[in-house]
């Protein structure tokens, strides 16, 4: 199998590379995070100018046909650079549903504004007793004529804050643990009857909690229609782990990278601790668990786009699984390694740390992936 990459995707991978070198240092980023919204609008833009956002949609919907290699490069880029942008959120989440679930006008709406960074979206699905259960939703849409009155309460909603619409996740028939019955609508985030609280997560992150209180949603703006979306839920999640996949192995690359510079620098018995050699077999370590991590991302990203659901979910399970136990492995070695200093928030490891500890959970941590392959017979069937 050929991992090359093709001229256009190295050229992908230099341009978001050079981009954040040059303007996503450490003392910057704490001046965007200190910003109301915690991110750099400005940056966005840049984002939409080079095509980061339209990358992942298809040219005949506004977008520039990529598909799951181009972003696991710039998502991989992403974490190295521990950005704050809502990538994940508007482009791979909510535009994932609008790719998969919205209809030619839909699309033709949305998808240019999207790419061009003018429209941020974000994807209220999970609820409090939810769990990783992607079935288990409470909330419900009532159909009221010719539109549906939405009712309910939706939590953690990345970037949910800033986001100009919402894409909800609601129950029209059946209860709240079936498969079935489950709609998606189109929300302005401003509509009467919504109520959203913004704060800050462990990470640095956004995210919000959002109360929807006889919302009304005109018909026009349900996605699949009349299909059953479910499915296509979980699709996209799966391919926001696959993503996330690439941005934990950027974050853990960072993490190892200074963790070996710093070997190579602090001195203790007047000479580099590195030098010893109980430390160089931790580092080593790292190292094996990171590449373990580099292999599973790839595995990932190839299976993102696999048709049949059940051969997809064992293999992104089984990514999850892997990229977890590095994650936790290379994150506390890393820490450990720098001593005191790699808590400390002005230094940038413990906000890597942190980074990866979410991404870890998010989505399902590495037990509730192996638990759901152990359920489906494991990676092989």
């Amino acid at each position: 199998m050929n991992f090359d990459l093709t001229e256009e995707q190295q050229l992908l991978k230099d341009s978001v590379t050079r981009l954040l070198a040059d303007r996503y240092g450490f003392e910057a980023r704490k001046g965007f995070q200190a910003t109301p919204e915690g991110w750099s609008r400005d940056l966005w833009r840049q984002y939409g100018e080079i095509g980061l956002l339209g990358v992942a949609f298809a040219e005949a919907d506004g977008g520039f046909g990529g598909g799951p290699v181009e972003t696991m490069l710039i998502m991989e880029a992403f974490g190295r650079a521990l950005t704050l942008e809502p990538y994940l959120a508007t482009v791979v989440l909510a535009g994932g549903l609008i790719r998969r679930a919205g209809n030619a006008e839909q699309r033709a709406a949305l998808i240019p504004a999207i790419a061009s960074g003018e429209l941020l979206l974000a994807f209220a699905h999970a609820e409090r007793q939810s769990g990783h259960d992607l079935f288990d939703v409470g909330a419900s849409a009532r159909e009221d004529g010719g539109s549906f009155v939405l009712n309910g309460e939706k939590g953690l909603v990345l970037h949910g804050d800033c986001a100009d619409k919402l894409i909800v996740s609601a129950r029209r028939a059946g209860a709240r643990r079936d498969r079935s019955g489950i709609g998606l609508f189109l929300v302005d985030a401003k509509a009467d009857g919504v109520a959203r609280r913004g704060y800050r997560t462990q990470d640095g992150q956004r995210a919000a909690e959002v109360t929807l209180t006889n919302v009304r949603v005109a018909a026009k703006d349900v996605l699949a229609g009349d299909e059953d979306p479910f499915p296509l839920i979980e699709r996209v999640v799966d391919e926001a782990i696959a993503a996330t996949s690439a941005e934990a192995v950027g974050a853990m690359s960072e993490a190892l990278d200074m963790t070996v510079d710093y070997l190579k620098t602090r001195k203790q018995f007047g000479v580099p601790i590195g030098s010893f050699q109980a430390l160089q077999h931790r580092a080593s370590d790292m190292v094996v668990a990171m590449e373990q991590a580099r292999s599973m991302m790839m595995l990932a990203t190839m299976m993102a786009g696999e048709e049949n659901a059940a051969e997809r979910r064992k293999a992104i399970s089984a990514a999850k699984v892997q990229i977890g136990r590095s994650i936790r492995f290379i994150g506390q070695q890393a820490i450990q390694l720098h001593g005191g200093i790699g808590m400390t928030m002005e230094y940038k490891l413990g906000h890597v740390f942190k980074r990866l500890t979410m991404i870890d959970i998010l989505f399902g941590d590495a037990d509730y992936h192996l638990e759901r392959l152990s359920r489906g017979d494991g990676l092989i069937g």
